[in-house]
């Protein structure tokens, strides 16, 4: 797997690095980078466990700085992985449309829904007599009678009826 170090600013650290990461006796420099942002340690450390560095050029940024920003990345990311199974074994979908694409985790649950494009839907999830486009929903929450676009709902909410772009935060519940 590729992984591309970048600074806050979107410029690699010392210029453009990109590290070619092992599986195998990278995961402390790579937990590093992620505890720590990009410093010399967790990049020496990464470098000691056999790690290629090269440079790599960065096609598209994607940020989740803000509720929109997210969504878009969300949008984006389903588009490059669209080819792949996104939709869980798991998942119960009764007298609904899932329109691609979409993840759906596991245990998700939709009933009586138009679901997509590019929505996001975390496990243990359920949505019903819903219309959602363009959207991510986290995992334990419960959605009813809603007509969302271009919103984000976090983890363990409870969002019975609207009609509008929301931005959600965990543990909330709106009747």
């Amino acid at each position: 797997a590729d992984l591309f170090l970048a600074n806050a600013d979107g410029a690699g650290a010392d210029g453009r690095i990109a590290a070619k990461h092992k599986l195998v006796g990278n995961i402390r420099g790579l937990q590093d980078v992620a505890d720590n942002g990009v410093n010399t340690d967790a990049l020496e450390n990464m470098k000691k466990n056999g790690t290629a560095f090269y440079t790599g050029a960065v096609s598209e940024w994607l940020d989740c700085g803000n509720k929109d920003a997210t969504v878009y990345t969300n949008q984006r990311i389903l588009e490059f992985i669209k080819n792949e199974k996104l939709i869980s074994s798991s998942a119960i979908i009764e007298n609904s449309v899932i329109i691609q694409p979409c993840f759906l985790g596991e245990n998700v649950k939709i009933n009586n829904s138009i679901i997509g494009p590019h929505v996001s839907v975390g496990e243990n999830t359920s949505v019903e007599h819903s219309v959602i486009t363009n959207s991510i929903i986290q995992s334990n929450t419960i959605v009813s009678c809603v007509n969302i676009d271009n919103s984000m709902i976090g983890n363990y909410v409870k969002y019975l009826g609207g009609k509008k772009e929301v931005s959600i935060g965990d543990y909330t519940v709106l009747t």
